[in-house]
C-alpha cells in the first residue's frame, strides 16, 4: 500500500514538472504582441529612417496613415501617403498624379517596410491565418514555430506569400522569421533579429537577411539550412533614429 502511494506521488511530481502550458497559435501571437507593446500600437505615431528615406506611421481611432519621404539629388522631396482611402503623392508639397500602373508597386513598397518594422503588430489582422507547426530549437533556444498565411480578401497583392515565425518560448519575442515571395521569379528569405531595443514602450529589432545557398529549400525546413550554415547573408535591415509618440486614445 505504501509503495503504491509513493508511486502515485512520484507520478504526480513528474507530471507536474513536465506540464508545460499548451498554447494555441492565437494565444502565442497574442502574448507576442503584448510583450512588444500591446495596446500602445493602436494609438501611436512611429518615425524612423531606413536606407536614406524617412518613414512615418500614424494609427489612431481605427484609422491609419503610412508615409514615406524621399529626397533626390536636387533636394526635391517626394512624400507618399497610404491610408484607409488609398495612395496620394506630393512633390515638394504639391499633389503629383501617380500612374495607375505604379499605384500597387509604390503602395506595396511602403507597406512592406512598415510591416517588418512594426512586427508583431499586424499578425492579428482579419486576413491573417496562423498555425502552430511545431516546437523546435535554434542556437540552444526553444521556440514556437508559427506559420502565417493570408486570405485573398484583405491580404493585399502579395496574399500568396507565406511566413514562418520562430517565437521565443520564454520571452515571447520573434527572434527569427522566414517568408516566401512570388515577384521577380519568387524565392525565400530568412531573417535573424538583433539589436532589440524598446522605444517609449514599443519593441524594435533589426535583421540579418539571408537567402539559401542552394535551390533545395522550403519554408518549413529553412531553419535546418540556417543550423547547417547553408544560408548566405545578403544584407542587414536596420531602422535608425526611431521615435515613438503615444497619441490620445479617446476618439
Amino acid at each position: 500500500m505504501r509503495t503504491s502511494l509513493l508511486l502515485c506521488v512520484l507520478a504526480l511530481i513528474i507530471t507536474s514538472c513536465n506540464n508545460e502550458p499548451n498554447y494555441t497559435a492565437q494565444e502565442i501571437i497574442d502574448k507576442t504582441i503584448k510583450v512588444s507593446g500591446g495596446e500602445l500600437y493602436k494609438s501611436v505615431q512611429i518615425t524612423f529612417n531606413f536606407r536614406d528615406k524617412v518613414y512615418k506611421s500614424t494609427r489612431q481611432c481605427n484609422k491609419f496613415m503610412l508615409e514615406r519621404f524621399a529626397t533626390d539629388s536636387t533636394g526635391q522631396i517626394t512624400h507618399d501617403m497610404l491610408d484607409n482611402d488609398g495612395l496620394m503623392r506630393l512633390r515638394d508639397g504639391k499633389p503629383d498624379k501617380v500612374h495607375d500602373t505604379l499605384i500597387a508597386k509604390i503602395s506595396d513598397g511602403i507597406n512592406s517596410v512598415h510591416y517588418f518594422a512594426h512586427l508583431p503588430y499586424g499578425l492579428n489582422d482579419a486576413s491573417v491565418n496562423k498555425k502552430l507547426v511545431e516546437e523546435t530549437s535554434l542556437k540552444d533556444t526553444e521556440y514556437y514555430k508559427i506559420k502565417v498565411w493570408f486570405n485573398q480578401d484583405g491580404g493585399g497583392t502579395d496574399y500568396q506569400d507565406v511566413y514562418m515565425y520562430w517565437i521565443n518560448k520564454e520571452r515571447f519575442t520573434i527572434d527569427y522569421l522566414a517568408y516566401t515571395y512570388e515577384v521577380n521569379g519568387g524565392g525565400i528569405r530568412f531573417r535573424e533579429a538583433y539589436n532589440a531595443r524598446t522605444v517609449n514602450g514599443l519593441r524594435f529589432v533589426d535583421y540579418k537577411n539571408y537567402k539559401p545557398k542552394t535551390k533545395d529549400y522550403s519554408i518549413t525546413t529553412i531553419d535546418s539550412l540556417f543550423k547547417n550554415n547553408q544560408l548566405q547573408l545578403l544584407s542587414k535591415i536596420e531602422t535608425e533614429d526611431v521615435s515613438v509618440e503615444l497619441l490620445d486614445k479617446d476618439c
